[in-house]
């Protein structure tokens, strides 16, 4: 592939809600640029983007991939995202790297929770933005109504620039608001100038109004000649409109059919003409060598840098690491320092992503977006040149709150089970395993029940090992409530030397439930001799660590050792232990032995018309709201306590309840006594565990 200089490169993301058009607009542009020589679609699993064998047979996205269109003499980075709420890191990455966003509006489903996400995101990122109203060809897609919609949610900042034409219930072509003139389409995306349809006329002259509204705003001079009556020109207009766009006061609406390629060249126009170059956008990053600020401003001129913002591995093409050049010009024989890992890097070839395909090119000018393989990097990292290192800030990707309980169906296959999801792991930030050693599980940690399910699927299809997923279990303690007294004695006689312990023990609250047990001996006159408290101590710490209701660990009790009696040849260590592990045992079961379960601190963001349903969910769970608070977007914060294991499920209940537009986060508060009911189910279900002490 050519190479091209910053001035000539656009980066874009395309983001929208699941099911939007995103990938087949993708499809059209790819086309149009001349990269596929025929127009493949999501249904028949040949689009350019979703290529990966899990989008093939879920028919939606869930990686990022890059297109690289070129329109002219400029090159397009295409970054297609997933739109489902599960893998919205993937859409933080692409959107981390671009530097403007088209967000797909269907024009038949109309604005959706993913298209106010994919708006947020924009925001986050300060990108410049176009609507496109996709599906325009389908019988009862609206324009209008999403026109609307956009304008109650985002207000006068939304200025449609084209205007559907139909006729005779088909999608024929547009109204150009700028240049007041009608365009049909014809094929392979030309059009011819026709007639305006008299139905447009009236939305026609209320949109080129707001249009030249904001014009007149973008200087004195422009003010004076609008409030004096004067036309302004086409590319006054356009200049205007460019600045607008870039400095977010001008949000455009453009609409097209991809399936039929209409409207795709004037989006790629579009592009071309209001999104800024990379250059036109600022980065910073850090001099480590001297904590200084390094404007990097995306300048071929300066010291060479760049930022991995995404990585791919696949045990079939291997590994590469996706770069968005930040600084500089990068080579392909090019030694690069990782300021993240300290360590330098030896360059040996440099692409240009297609979807699947790898393209070799020479160089890439900062601005570009490009791919490095078999790097010892990870996402995030930066890389720049030994003698000037430079460290930009990472990404702020989502928390994973969502876990299940993993495991390998063949018992066998742990070690690879791990080995493939630390590789998944490189690639989705969002998802983590963790060895919960407490409870002897393994959990996977996701951003919903479908993101989990999808791993399961990849290590299958990629790796070949077969993965089960269950509920975790919880981590329930054990304590006491009241006092006991106890006596416990170790006797046994097997020829020889026998053995004898004998301990008398109160156990009683230590009211420190962050520590497991308090030991304290108040013997007197030798009855058990000095160098057997130490081994009683032990039976007590081994005795905490599963305890006698349910097997769950022991935390809050105070064991006293006042009294009993040893044998000047039958004692030992062992028998002292073992008499001390039976004490506890008669001892903690004596002493009204309840069960504590952990508490999380919750918070729910939900929009104010979903407040009493969330908050009635929350009190099925046993949940304590401790308030709510309007976060003045429309918003509340509910702020709960409520169950840790009540919220097992929950991501699906509150997007099913929410429409997707409900968001949550919780962390570990205390613990707390289990209601009778759960106490009484979990003993019973643990029962074989504290009968064979096994797990």
């Amino acid at each position: 592939m050519k190479v091209y200089t910053t001035d000539r490169i656009r980066n874009v993301v395309v983001l929208g809600h699941g099911g939007s058009g995103k990938t087949s607009l993708v499809e059209a542009l790819a086309y149009m640029g001349g990269i596929t020589s025929r127009l493949g679609s999501v249904a028949e699993g040949n689009t350019i983007s979703d290529f990966d064998k899990e989008e093939i047979k879920r028919k939606f996205s869930i990686n990022t991939s890059v297109v690289p269109v070129i329109w002219g003499d400029i090159k397009l980075n295409i970054l297609d995202t997933p739109g489902y709420f599960d893998f919205v890191g993937e859409a933080e990455e692409a959107a981390s790297a671009a530097d403007a966003a088209i967000i797909v509006v269907s024009g038949k489903n109309g604005v959706e929770v993913g298209t106010q996400k994919a708006w947020e995101l924009c925001e986050k990122y300060k990108l410049p933005r176009m609507f496109y109203v996709s599906n325009m060809d389908v019988d009862n897609a609206s324009f209008r109504q999403v026109v609307e919609d956009l304008t109650e949610l985002y207000g006068k900042k939304i200025a449609p620039i084209h205007l559907p034409i139909r006729e005779n219930e088909q999608f024929v072509g547009y109204v150009n608001v700028v240049k007041k003139k009608g365009r049909r389409y014809l094929p392979k995306g030309q059009k011819e100038e026709c007639p305006i349809p008299s139905y447009s006329e009236e939305y026609l002259e209320k949109y080129r109004e707001l249009l030249l509204e904001a014009v007149a705003e973008t200087s004195e001079d422009f003010m004076d000649r609008y409030f004096n009556g004067e036309e302004f020109s086409v590319p006054e207009i356009l200049m205007a409109l460019t600045a607008d766009v870039d400095d977010g006061t001008i949000v455009p609406v453009t609409l097209g059919s991809s399936t039929q390629l209409k409207g795709i060249a004037n989006l790629l126009d579009d592009m071309v003409q209001y999104f800024p170059k990379p250059n036109d956008r600022k980065k910073a990053g850090i001099l480590t060598k001297s904590n200084e600020v390094f404007e990097a401003d995306y300048d071929f001129a300066k010291s060479k840098s760049a930022q991995i913002f995404k990585t791919i591995v696949d045990p079939f093409i291997g590994k590469y690491s996706l770069i968005k050049v930040c600084s500089g010009v990068i080579k392909n024989d090019d030694a690069l320092y990782n300021v993240t890992k300290e360590t330098e890097e030896k360059l040996s070839k440099l692409y240009v992503f297609e979807g699947s395909r790898t393209v070799e090119v020479p160089e890439l000018h900062a601005g570009d977006i490009g791919a490095i393989g078999k790097l010892d990097a990870k996402t995030g990292d930066t890389l720049s040149s030994k003698n000037n290192p430079i460290q930009y800030g990472r990404p702020d990707l989502p928390t994973p709150y969502t876990y299940k309980r993993y495991y390998a169906k063949n018992k066998s296959d742990d070690d690879k089970v791990a080995q493939a999801l630390a590789k998944i792991m490189q690639e989705d930030l969002t998802m983590k395993a963790v060895n919960d050693s407490e409870n002897r599980q393994t959990l996977l940690y996701g951003m919903g029940d479908q993101h989990l399910d999808i791993i399961i699927s990849k290590i299958l299809t990629k790796y070949k090992i077969e993965v089960e997923l269950v509920k975790p279990k919880v981590a329930f303690r054990e304590t006491i409530r009241k006092n006991a007294d106890v006596e416990a004695k170790y006797k046994k006689q097997s020829g020889g030397h026998g053995q004898y312990g004998h301990v008398k023990m109160r156990f009683e609250p230590s009211g420190d439930l962050d520590t497991p047990y308090v030991f304290e001996q108040e013997v007197v006159g030798g009855a058990v001799p000095k160098n057997y408290f130490p081994a009683v101590e032990k039976g007590i710490q081994e005795s905490v660590q599963r305890g006698p209701l349910a097997a769950y660990p022991v935390v809050g009790v105070k064991a006293v050792l006042y009294d009993g009696s040893y044998h000047p040849v039958d004692s030992s260590e062992m028998a002292f232990k073992t008499a001390a592990i039976m004490a506890f045992k008669k001892g903690f079961m004596e002493a009204s032995p309840v069960l504590l379960e952990p508490i999380s601190s919750l918070k729910v963001i939900v929009p104010d018309k979903y407040t009493g349903d969330v908050m009635g969910d929350l009190n099925k769970r046993r949940g304590r709201v401790l308030g709510m608070n309007p976060d003045h977007k429309g918003n509340q914060i509910i702020e709960a306590d409520i169950p840790t294991m009540e919220l097992y499920g929950y991501s699906t209940t509150l997007r099913a309840m929410t429409g997707g537009s409900g968001d949550f986060s919780y962390e570990f508060a205390r613990y707390e006594q289990a209601p009778s009911d759960i106490q009484k189910k979990e003993v019973e279900e643990r029962a074989s565990k504290v009968n064979n002490n096994v797990e």
